[in-house]
């Protein structure tokens, strides 16, 4: 059956999912990459303001200090923004949520560029941590909309738009980080201010688009709006299927009230559902990507090149990165979610432990700095390639509509606890284990990959009760009433239908959603 929006040049979807990822998700990952340019400049600049408020140069461990509070504040209001994020899209919506997640964006900006000329190093402090909460709620609100305005055939793919735009925002930042472009010490505050540009162009974009229908809804009770929301983003008139689709969503969950954390967790029906969510979530910070960054430019200094030329070598970590998620939204609708997530930590693995082994060797053989930087590469690619985006496409997945703000607010804690911890532990890590620090995120691979293999169904191309079906078994819960299913005629991918008596062939009357 070819896709409803296929072809239709009023369908809104992916110009929708590209505006919402290109000021959320964007951000996050240009903000990833940003620090690494500048980050001499900036210790320079805390000597300079600490020398003229106090007469005397800056101690080495306070530099040291105040520039590890400058990198990991970051996380602190990723948490604080994913804390928020549940009483933000119930008040005001998911589009109105990213709508306002701009003007923290635009405030950052502010602050981190005008930091060094009001001789202020708290500005850029703070600024990192409002861009911090800006990404913490992005990383939450824009799932759950995409999610929500996907139709299912083609939610993986919207999805991946997160990762996609994750991975230009890291690739962005390391090219405009570059020394002819801003990365010099007269340029590095222009840096920071190119945050506000992503931020004010969704601002100009984002209200033009609709809201999600699901929430106007279930949530909103606004049947007019939602039927206007699916017409646009479907381009078609008639969805009349789609509405019944989450009405029946709605009435099989047997409440329409927004589920607290608390009431999430007490729910057995979704306790699997909810560990998926979290072992995912934690294996995605914690399978060692972030601490790749620590060697890169270790291994290339002591592969030979010059000091000047590795910005540029390291540009190919960010295009790898790229292109691999770019690889990974045009096959994830082929190959299904649970595939990829295996395939990607199952590589990581091997990768890992080939890395080891060849950094053990890399002073022994002139050669074997290549092969390191390599398996880098690999490892970066392998993660890209289902790990580094689908954890949030599963997110909204695994949920109904009532539960999905809340398991979203437990992913984000998971998320930004587990990078917190990264980014505390994994100096610690490489002091006391060298080059075997590699090894403890090979564990953290194989084991999220068993999990996955063991516990996780496939998700592609399922209604949200029809993914709610496939927990059903192992939480041990009764399966939901299959009269209701057919009466609400919303057994998705079944061939017969029925409906007033007649049965209709080959899903023509099945919903997009």
């Amino acid at each position: 059956m070819d896709c409803p929006c296929k072809n239709l040049p009023g369908s809104h979807s992916d110009l929708d999912s590209f505006f919402g990822a290109l000021g959320s998700s964007y951000l996050y990952g240009y903000n990833l990459s940003v620090v690494n340019a500048p980050a001499l400049y900036i210790k320079t600049f805390y000597n300079q303001t600490w020398m003229e408020r106090y007469g005397e140069p800056i101690g080495a461990d306070m530099v040291t200090m105040l520039w590890s509070i400058t990198v990991s504040i970051f996380a602190i209001g990723g948490l604080l923004g994913a804390l928020c994020v549940t009483l933000l899209t119930k008040l005001i919506g998911r589009k109105g949520t990213l709508l306002l997640n701009n003007g923290f964006a635009v405030i950052a900006a502010l602050l981190l560029a005008l930091g060094e000329k009001a001789r202020s190093f708290e500005m850029l402090i703070i600024g990192r941590f409002v861009m911090g909460v800006d990404s913490g709620i992005a990383l939450s609100a824009l799932p759950m909309y995409l999610g929500e305005i996907s139709p299912r055939h083609m939610r993986g793919s919207i999805g991946q738009f997160n990762s996609i735009l994750i991975c230009l925002g890291v690739f962005t930042g390391q090219v405009l980080g570059l020394p002819e472009l801003l990365g010099q010490e007269s340029r590095w505050n222009f840096l920071f201010a190119f945050l506000a540009l992503p931020a004010l162009l969704q601002l100009c974009v984002l209200p033009f688009l609709p809201e999600s229908p699901r929430f106007l809804l279930m949530e909103r009770r606004d049947e007019a709006g939602a039927e206007k929301a699916f017409r646009a983003f479907l381009g078609k008139k008639d969805v009349s299927k789609e509405l019944e689709e989450v009405h029946a969503e709605g009435w099989a969950q047997n409440t329409l009230h927004m589920a607290s954390v608390t009431e999430l967790l007490l729910n057995p029906a979704l306790r699997w559902q909810v560990i998926t969510v979290i072992v995912t979530m934690a294996c995605y910070q914690l399978c060692g990507l972030n601490a790749i960054w620590y060697y890169t430019n270790g291994i290339l200094r002591d592969s030979g090149f010059a000091e000047n030329v590795i910005p540029y070598i390291v540009l190919s970590t960010g295009g790898i990165e790229t292109l691999a998620a770019v690889v990974s939204g045009l096959v994830i609708e082929r190959i299904g979610r649970r595939p990829l997530l295996i395939f990607g930590f199952s590589a990581m693995a091997f990768f890992f432990g080939l890395l080891t082994v060849f950094l053990n060797f890399q002073d022994q053989y002139t050669w074997m700095p290549y092969l390191s930087f390599t398996c880098i590469l690999a490892v970066i690619a392998s993660f890209c390639s289902g790990p580094g985006g689908i954890p949030f496409v599963l997110t909204g997945e695994l949920f109904e509509q009532s539960y999905r703000p809340a398991a979203f607010m437990i992913a984000g804690i998971v998320n930004w606890v587990a990078n917190f911890a990264v980014g505390l532990l994994f100096p610690f890590m490489q002091e006391s284990l060298q080059t075997y620090a590699f090894l403890v995120f090979l564990v953290v691979c194989v084991l999220g990959a068993v999990y996955l293999y063991f516990i996780l169904p496939e998700t592609k191309n399922k209604t949200f009760m029809d993914i709610s079906q496939s927990f059903a078994k192992i939480n041990k819960v009764p399966l939901v009433n299959k009269e209701i299913e057919n009466e609400l005629a919303i057994k998705a991918g079944s061939k017969e239908v029925e409906e007033n008596g007649k049965v209709i062939i080959d899903g023509e009357i099945e919903s997009s959603f």
